[in-house]
């Protein structure tokens, strides 16, 4: 939770969090906390409240992650990929047991800021009433730990009733504002990524193991568009004149 302003918040958060078997909650820069208030909204969830980690930035609270999702009420100027909590669920629940996910949560008034909001590899967002889609943070984090318990324990999980009710409550349309990249593109910039990479010694054509595997992977699983793979070919271009002047 991210510069949290009511203390009453955060002790609901974490009795959200401990009825649906999560207890791992860090706090960035709380404007009030520790507080009596906290406490006592925390009702039996204490020991959660306890450890929680007061941490100095976002840094240290994302310290360990391996997938970070930012929890956002409104479309970006630039367009993120936006999932509702049941796609989310459904999602996770397919990561590698080893996955260490975290949630970003923001403030009361004005959520996750675009900086804090680019340092998540997915973006959530509450099907909310489109003519009152005020929705409190805390109820947030309780709705949130539901759908992730319910893709943790796979109980009740139904594929076609999540589709239902995603037809039921769809996200506001979004309008990507590149077209996705091609496969020929993506290819072609991974042949550039590889010859740079040998230019500048960093790999070595003879042994090169298994870096551009990993490589080509990262960049087929992040599907990027032909603004960000135009940018990509830039940096690459430049790099090679760096290089040869």
């Amino acid at each position: 939770m991210v510069e949290t302003t009511h203390p009453g918040n955060i002790g609901a958060a974490a009795r959200a969090m401990k009825t649906m078997g999560l207890s791992d909650l860090r706090l960035v820069e709380p404007q009030s906390y520790p507080s009596v208030e906290a406490t006592a909204r925390a009702s039996g969830a204490g020991d959660v409240l306890e450890a929680a980690r007061v941490c100095a930035s976002l840094d240290e609270a994302l310290e360990g992650a391996t997938l970070v999702i930012g929890t956002s009420a409104r479309q970006r100027r630039i367009p993120w990929p936006c999932l509702t909590p049941r796609q989310l669920a459904a999602q996770l629940s397919h990561e590698p047991d080893d996955t260490r996910i975290a949630v970003l949560f923001g403030r009361e008034d004005r959520g996750l800021t675009n900086d804090e909001l680019r340092r998540c590899n997915l973006h959530v967002s509450v099907p909310t009433n489109p003519e009152y889609g005020v929705l409190n943070v805390a109820s947030a984090v309780q709705l949130i730990c539901y759908e992730l318990r319910l893709a943790l324990l796979g109980e009740d999980f139904d594929l076609k009733e999540a589709r239902s009710r995603r037809e039921a409550m769809p996200l506001p349309e979004m309008f990507w504002d590149e077209p996705l990249a091609t496969n020929e593109a993506v290819a072609g910039f991974l042949d550039h990524l590889e010859q740079v990479m040998a230019q500048s010694g960093f790999l070595n054509p003879e042994q090169p193991g298994q870096v551009m595997t990993r490589m080509r992977r990262l960049f087929m699983r992040a599907r990027p568009d032909k603004m960000e793979m135009s940018i990509l070919r830039g940096v690459l271009v430049a790099l090679e004149k760096k290089m040869q002047g």
